[in-house]
């Protein structure tokens, strides 16, 4: 049994086979078990998805959102976001070409970007499915030779030997990032408690959201697996 995520399928486009991307040293959950265990089973091993296997058998999948949207809604946490947010975002100017944007989420290693207009404030926000909805994979080719000759022997023939490597990478559409990201980004406030903010995220079926300071500026990211937190605290 194995896993594959979609970051697997963006950071790698030159491997073919899934055998070598997916995970196989998986971290699984039995039907039966509490849902803080699991929680602190996702935030122990840094995973956001966990198998539900029973005797063996694989019966399912639960994600740190469902967790998010099913158990801590529940909760009433009253602790607030801030608790939880990360504080390390990337960020990029809103008329960055895709593909500059892309490396810069890639180096955070996070799954989102965030677009600041020319006054540094939050107006789009982009995410992994977003790059892949706008690029496609390609195939290029590059040629590399070297000649070889007999030093001093008139009658000898130089030879050149050619190498072809084709490689595949991902190739983004010429759009820039306010042509893709989303425009009503929705924020939430560093005092907003855990369990509105699981409630929103669940409304609106997104599973980050942006945090904001007391002037509306741009303070952290809160995703679901951050505020999978709240349940084992």
């Amino acid at each position: 049994m194995g896993l594959i995520t979609r970051s697997d399928l963006i950071v790698n486009p030159d491997e073919e086979q899934i055998a070598i991307l997916m995970s196989t040293d998986l971290v699984t959950a039995s039907p039966d078990d509490d849902v803080k265990d699991v929680a602190k089973k996702m935030i122990d091993n840094n995973v956001r998805r966990v198998p539900v296997v029973d005797n063996g058998d694989l019966v399912g999948i639960i994600t740190s959102f469902d967790l998010v949207s099913n158990a801590l809604i529940k909760l009433e946490s009253d602790d607030p976001v801030e608790n939880f947010m990360i504080t390390t975002v990337p960020t990029t100017w809103y008329k960055t070409p895709l593909n500059v944007a892309f490396e810069t989420m890639k180096q955070f290693g996070l799954k989102s970007v965030l677009a600041l207009n020319d006054s540094a404030k939050l107006v789009g926000i982009l995410t992994e499915t977003d790059f892949i909805e706008e690029s496609e994979i390609i195939s290029e080719r590059s040629e590399h030779s070297s000649t070889v000759g007999t030093e001093g022997d008139k009658w000898s023939w130089d030879s050149t030997s050619v190498l072809y490597i084709e490689k595949n990478c991902l190739k983004f559409t010429d759009k820039l990032v306010e042509d893709v990201g989303t425009h009503k980004v929705e924020v939430v406030n560093s005092k907003t408690k855990a369990s509105d903010c699981a409630k929103k995220m669940k409304t609106l079926n997104i599973e980050q959201i942006p945090v904001i300071g007391v002037e509306g500026e741009l303070i952290g990211l809160v995703r679901a697996s951050d505020l999978i937190k709240a349940l084992v605290d």
